[in-house]
C-alpha cells in the first residue's frame, strides 16, 4: 500500500490541480490560478520544518516554544531552478541553543531529508520574538 497517494490534473495550459485526499491544491507556474511550483516547494519545506522543530524540542524536554513563524526566501538560477533556500525562524520562547533547535528540526523534517544537501535551508533563529 502506498503511503502517499494523490492525483494531479492539467486540463489545458500549464496550471495543475492536485487532489490530495479531500483537499485540492492549485499550482500554476504563471501564477494566475495559484502559486508556482517553486513557491509551493518552499512552503512545503517550511510547513514541515516548523512542526519538526516543535517535536524535536518536545523530545528534548522543551515543551513550550510558544508561537513560531518562518519567513522563507529562495533564489532561482537562470533556468528558474531553486538554487538556495533560507529560513528565518522566529520563536516566542527564549532558547538557550538555537543551533540545537535547528538540528533537531532538520533530523525530523521529511522535506529536509528529501532535498539535495546544497538546497537545505540556511536557518536563522530569532528567539524571544513575540
Amino acid at each position: 500500500m502506498d503511503d502517499v497517494s494523490l492525483t494531479t490534473i492539467s486540463d489545458d495550459g500549464f496550471d495543475t490541480q492536485s487532489l490530495i485526499g479531500d483537499f485540492e491544491l492549485e499550482i500554476d507556474p504563471m501564477e494566475k490560478t495559484g502559486p508556482n511550483p517553486n513557491a509551493v516547494l518552499v512552503a512545503d519545506y517550511a510547513s514541515c520544518f516548523l512542526p519538526a522543530v516543535r517535536l524535536g524540542a518536545r523530545k528534548a524536554g522543551e515543551d513550550d516554544l510558544g508561537r513560531m513563524e518562518i519567513d522563507a526566501t529562495a533564489t532561482l538560477d537562470d533556468d528558474d531552478h531553486l538554487e538556495s533556500i533560507a529560513f528565518t525562524l522566529s520563536v516566542e520562547a527564549d532558547i538557550d541553543d538555537p543551533d540545537e533547535l535547528v538540528a533537531r528540526g532538520e533530523e525530523r523534517c521529511h522535506v529536509h531529508a528529501a532535498l539535495r544537501e546544497e538546497l537545505h535551508a540556511d536557518v536563522t533563529v530569532e528567539t524571544d520574538a513575540f
